[in-house]
């Protein structure tokens, strides 16, 4: 049930052999490979985990600071929320996309990862098909066998640009078919779909009755193409779509867990619900933190926009210098796939093999295409220094000489 979960989770335990001391390299990210033996063990250059570079707005330290120093924050909380959570929720996505939540149709989860587990439980019975986009992130399969569902794969091809399309999905659609996941951008391709591929998209979900859960956690980091929030395309496909969303990138928030669903009423008070008989309320004071998050000036975004824009280009461009590696420029996330075929033979023919020789040989720590459902291809990810990305073009580039 497990299997690919537990090779994405290399990204996290890594592969990793003693290595020879005196290897160079910057850094060393703790928890991305087992402890060495060696003392003097040489670092990792990580390439591979979202260990943000950017701290939170400086709005959401100080409302956190004031939260913990509020007596008011050591108590529990409404299981889906708080009442001015999910009015600023509500809110900030009228602002951004013209989409309309009530209170009672927000439920703030424990990261968005919560938010689509609960989401998976609410909808999926045993049996029930849910259409994945692959590449796909690698929860979202497990997720949905965990609640008794069969995940199905939809293949979104590079010749495609990675991106989901109506024919695609009617292709794999059966009277089991209940649920559609999107993810755009997406991890792990930083794809963008394009809001006419969405509308036929949405047109498909209609007519076949299906539900969407468009997993928008991304949304704030798009590069000169446009987001388009799904369930803002009509009042129709709002009623058929549980939107899901978070603190995590747009605010470089990754550990503070906050992350939320939105939909119908009935559904969200199902989530409240089963909230409440599991974790109970997400954390009172990162509530308050992600409350303040909300107002962040878009100034501050485009910064962080910026940077990565610079990220992405100096790892497409380098990655694109070495010979058998292709790699597109992505249009979202903080993600490149590049397509590695060129690099797969003799005792290195999969992704696997070649992401645990890089460990070895270069100790650079990246993700395996087969961990997202995509042999022939790695994920690295640009949410890192720039001497972090140029080191680990150095190295990549001399391991596969």
């Amino acid at each position: 049930m497990l299997s690919l979960l537990a090779a994405a989770n290399k990204e996290t335990s890594g592969r990793s052999r003693t290595p020879s001391a005196g290897t160079p390299g910057p850094l060393f990210q703790p928890g991305l490979a087992r402890p060495c033996r060696q003392v003097m063990a040489p670092p990792l250059v990580v390439v591979v985990a979202q260990l943000l570079t950017f701290n939170p707005p400086a709005a959401v330290i100080e409302a956190a600071s004031k939260a913990v120093l509020d007596g008011k924050n050591n108590k529990y909380t409404p299981a889906a929320g708080t009442m001015e959570l999910r009015q600023g929720i509500g809110s900030w996505l009228q602002k951004e996309y013209n989409v309309a939540y009530a209170p009672n149709e927000i439920v703030v989860s424990c990261g968005a990862k919560h938010s689509l587990y609960n989401t998976f439980l609410s909808l999926v019975n045993p049996g029930d098909e849910v259409l994945v986009p692959s590449p796909f992130w690698v929860s979202y399969p497990e997720q949905i066998k965990m609640a008794g569902g069969v995940p199905v794969f939809v293949e979104c091809p590079e010749s495609e640009g990675f991106k989901l399309t109506p024919q695609a999905i009617l292709e794999k659609i059966t009277p089991k078919t209940k649920v559609l996941v999107l993810n755009s951008p997406s991890n792990p391709t930083g794809a963008v779909v394009d809001r006419k591929t969405l509308e036929g998209i949405a047109e498909v979900a209609l007519k076949h009755k299906l539900w969407v859960i468009s997993d928008e956690i991304y949304s704030k980091l798009t590069y000169g193409v446009e987001h388009v929030c799904f369930p803002s395309l009509s009042k129709e496909v709002a009623v058929q779509t549980i939107l899901i969303n978070g603190a995590s990138k747009t605010y470089a928030m990754t550990g503070w867990r906050i992350g939320y669903a939105c939909g119908p009423a009935f559904v969200m008070k199902s989530q409240g619900d089963l909230q409440s008989h599991s974790t109970s309320n997400p954390t009172a004071v990162a509530q308050k933190a992600f409350l303040a998050a909300l107002s962040t000036p878009e100034s501050e975004l485009e910064t962080m926009r910026k940077t990565y824009i610079k990220r992405r280009d100096i790892m497409v461009d380098g990655l694109n210098r070495i010979p058998g590696i292709h790699c597109p420029k992505p249009d979202g996330a903080f993600y490149v796939f590049p397509n590695v075929k060129g690099l797969l033979k003799g005792d290195r023919d999969t992704s696997m093999k070649l992401s645990d020789y890089l460990l070895e040989k270069a100790l650079l720590a990246i993700t395996p295409g087969i961990a997202f459902g995509a042999e022939g291809y790695l994920r690295l990810s640009y949410a890192t220094s720039d001497a972090t990305i140029q080191e680990g073009l150095k190295r990549l580039a001399e391991a596969v000489k």
